[in-house]
C-alpha cells in the first residue's frame, strides 16, 4: 500500500491537497488536528485496521467529512481513513474554522450526523463485545461447576 504524508501536495493558501488512491489520509491512534472535508474522490474508513478485528465502517464520498474529533477534541484519530480513489480534500484546522462554518453550513449539519452515526457505531460494537463477554463467562462459569462436582 502506498503510505503518503497528507501534507504532500498541500496548498498553503487554500489547504487543499490530493492524496492518491490507497494512501493514508488519518491513522487510528495518531494524532491529528484539523477536519477534513472531501472534494473530489472516495475513502475508506476503518477501525482496527490491519489486524484481525479490522471493520471497514464505510465509504465517504464527495461532501463528506472526517477527522472532527482530532479538531475538535485534540485527541488522536479513532479511525483509520484511506484513499479508496484519488482524493482532493480541504484541511480545516482550528484557525480556520470559523470560516468554514460559514461558507460550509450544510458541511456543519453533516459532521454532526457523523459524529451521532459514529457513536451509534461505537455503541453496537460495545453491545456485541459485552454479549461475547457474557456467552464467555456463562461458558466459564459451567466448566467450573463441573470441575467442582469432579472434586
Amino acid at each position: 500500500m502506498n503510505e503518503n504524508n497528507i501534507n504532500n501536495g498541500l496548498n498553503e493558501k487554500q489547504h487543499i491537497f490530493t492524496v492518491p488512491a490507497e494512501g493514508f489520509v488519518l491513522r487510528e491512534g495518531e494524532t491529528n488536528n484539523a477536519l477534513f472535508k472531501i472534494l473530489s474522490g472516495n475513502a475508506e474508513l476503518y477501525v482496527s485496521y490491519g489486524t484481525e478485528n479490522e471493520v471497514l465502517l464505510g465509504i465517504l464520498g464527495k461532501g463528506d467529512c472526517f477527522g472532527e474529533f482530532g479538531l475538535l477534541l485534540h485527541k488522536p484519530a479513532i479511525y483509520t481513513v484511506i484513499a479508496y480513489s484519488d482524493l482532493v480534500l480541504l484541511r480545516v484546522t482550528e484557525d480556520r474554522m470559523g470560516m468554514f462554518i460559514q461558507e460550509n453550513h450544510t458541511s456543519v449539519f453533516q459532521i454532526m450526523k457523523s459524529m451521532a452515526n459514529t457513536m451509534m457505531i461505537m455503541q453496537h460494537q460495545i453491545s456485541q463485545l459485552n454479549e461475547e463477554l457474557d456467552e464467555k463467562n456463562k461458558t466459564n462459569k459451567r466448566i467450573i461447576g463441573k470441575n467442582k462436582e469432579m472434586l
